[in-house]
């Protein structure tokens, strides 16, 4: 019998070919990232490719860098600023703004080994929007869409045969479903001069996670709420076209005030699910007075210090608000400090480094949409 080639089946295996890209998407990969790493100093950004470009060869003669630019300006990501008194120079736009976040986002989100669908679910079964896979009878006041007519159809034909169908209640099914509820979320980011101390840029990353935390939240989970904060000294609340030209600050880390903002945060939201993330690199060392002083002290724990924070997360515990730690250093005693915090708390912690510090926070954020947090 001859066989016919056309019906065999397996794999083929081929060299990779990159997908093209355009000189002009390659030079912006690169781009997103260094005015990320600039905090938003377009020059800068700019030097560096110039740089990067004299290093490897980025460009040739029929596309060179001052061609990227002037894409750059025709497709609306940077714009020439003048100020009142002459001087100005170029500056990214909003589009630009976007765009950084959106390939956080695809960085973070796409080491992810799955993800999960769908908004917010709790652990109540019942009328919802978000289908189980589970199935039960039907009864009487469940809305006619929740009815599985596939599974409904071949009930009756089990029931009743083919030849004289017949549908009778007995043989309606419905699909089960969670409801759906919101999220609020306060993510404080610490901005003490500690997060680029030891030659280490720790502020980047942050800047990364929050950008794309909050392209995910806006673009898959549009009902759920993000307030960003940042705190040193003081603590003072972000907006998230800020984020790009988020710097670290000559502070002391102020802990209890960016708790404060948060909760005073959360208390506006009408959401029944509350949390706080915060990253931190650093132990307290600042608190701010009744009358307006400031009480530092960078040496080692200060009790008194301290105190205030555990007081903090008591506070917030009896708001039932959870605070996740995601803490980069790894000192022994701040990492004691940390553990009991989470324990005034009863919320949790991470101990890592920079690396996968995204990956942590996004997963932590799609397993708290899956349980409800008790209000």
């Amino acid at each position: 019998m001859k066989r016919n080639d056309k019906n065999i089946k397996g794999f083929v295996f081929k060299k990779y070919e990159e997908p093209f890209r355009t000189p002009f998407e390659k030079l912006f990969e690169i781009f997103k990232e260094l005015i990320t790493h600039t905090s938003g100093d377009l020059d800068e950004a700019l030097d560096w490719l110039e740089q990067l470009d004299k290093e490897y060869k980025l460009t040739d003669e029929d596309y060179t860098i001052d061609d990227f630019i002037e894409d750059l300006k025709k497709k609306g990501y940077i714009r020439e600023e003048i100020e009142p008194d002459g001087s100005g120079g170029m500056t990214i736009t909003a589009k630009t703004e976007r765009a950084i976040r959106q390939q956080a986002l695809d960085q973070i989100f796409g080491k992810l080994k799955k993800g999960t669908a769908g908004n917010h679910r709790t652990n109540r079964i019942g009328r919802g929007d978000e289908h189980t896979g589970d199935f039960r009878n039907y009864q009487f006041g469940d809305s006619l869409d929740s009815i599985s007519m596939t599974e409904s159809l071949r009930n009756a034909q089990i029931n009743n045969g083919i030849g004289n169908f017949n549908m009778t209640q007995d043989d309606l099914v419905v699909e089960e479903t969670h409801y759906k509820s919101q999220m609020s979320t306060v993510l404080m980011i610490d901005i003490s001069h500690s997060m680029i101390l030891y030659g280490e840029d720790r502020i980047t990353p942050a800047k990364k996670v929050a950008m794309a935390l909050a392209e995910l939240i806006t673009t898959r989970y549009p009902k759920d709420t993000l307030d960003i904060l940042v705190f040193g000294n003081d603590a003072w609340p972000i907006s998230i076209a800020d984020l790009p030209y988020l710097k670290v600050g000559p502070y002391h880390t102020n802990t209890v005030a960016g708790l404060q903002l948060a909760m005073d945060l959360l208390r506006r939201k009408r959401n029944t699910n509350k949390q706080i993330f915060m990253i931190t690199d650093g132990k307290p060392s600042c608190i701010r007075e009744r009358d307006g002083s400031y009480y530092k002290n960078s040496m080692g724990l200060d009790p008194y210090i301290v105190d205030k924070c555990y007081n903090a997360a008591r506070q917030a515990r009896k708001l039932h608000v959870p605070i996740t730690t995601f803490m980069i250093a790894q000192d022994p005693y701040l990492t004691q400090f940390v553990r009991e915090f989470t324990n005034a708390n009863q919320g949790k912690a991470f101990y890592t480094g920079l690396k996968g510090l995204g990956e942590m926070i996004f997963e932590d954020y799609e397993a708290n949409r899956k349980k409800r947090i008790k209000g």
